[in-house]
């Protein structure tokens, strides 16, 4: 049974929701603090999601639902490349792990954008922690799974005929 669009753009949706819902969880219930990739993977999601949304209200077909798509993409593609590098940083050798350096807000605060980017990208030691397992496999991990399944989604999307 193939979805419509409309589908894909509601499995979408109703994914990124569960998944920033279980993040939530995981941190206001479970008492995990997320570290600055985990944040950014988290804002892929709800990036995804909102655009998933957009695409799943306003129902275009043709052209209109392949830019959904490609949005969808881009930003899939950017979640997925903070999440590899996040599994890269748990899977690292300890010599080439950095340092744990100052938080977010901090950042955030007193670094220009460029410079804080690069820092929060270059990861931490906080973010080469592993706190949760499920199956064998870190929140990034399966963080990284779910990107990849949205993404070709995503594809899916651009691809294929309304």
């Amino acid at each position: 049974m193939m979805l419509s669009q409309r589908s894909l753009s509601l499995v979408g949706f109703a994914s990124c929701v569960g998944l920033v819902a279980a993040a939530l969880y995981f941190q206001h219930i479970d008492g995990l603090d997320p570290c600055p990739l985990c944040i950014f993977q988290r804002i892929a999601f709800i990036l995804m999601g909102v655009v998933f949304l957009i695409a799943f209200l306003h129902n275009p077909k043709g052209t209109g639902m392949r830019i959904y798509g490609a949005l969808t993409t881009v930003v899939g593609l950017a979640g997925i490349t903070i999440a590899a590098r996040h599994v890269w940083l748990q899977n690292a050798p300890e010599d080439q792990v950095p340092e744990c350096g100052p938080g977010l807000d901090f950042m955030v605060e007193v670094l220009p954008f460029h410079v804080m980017l690069e820092k929060v990208f270059m990861g931490s030691g906080e973010c080469a922690e592993v706190s949760w397992t499920f199956l064998g496999l870190s929140m990034p991990a399966w963080s990284l799974i779910w990107l990849l399944l949205l993404t070709a989604i995503s594809v899916k999307l651009v691809f294929s005929k309304s």
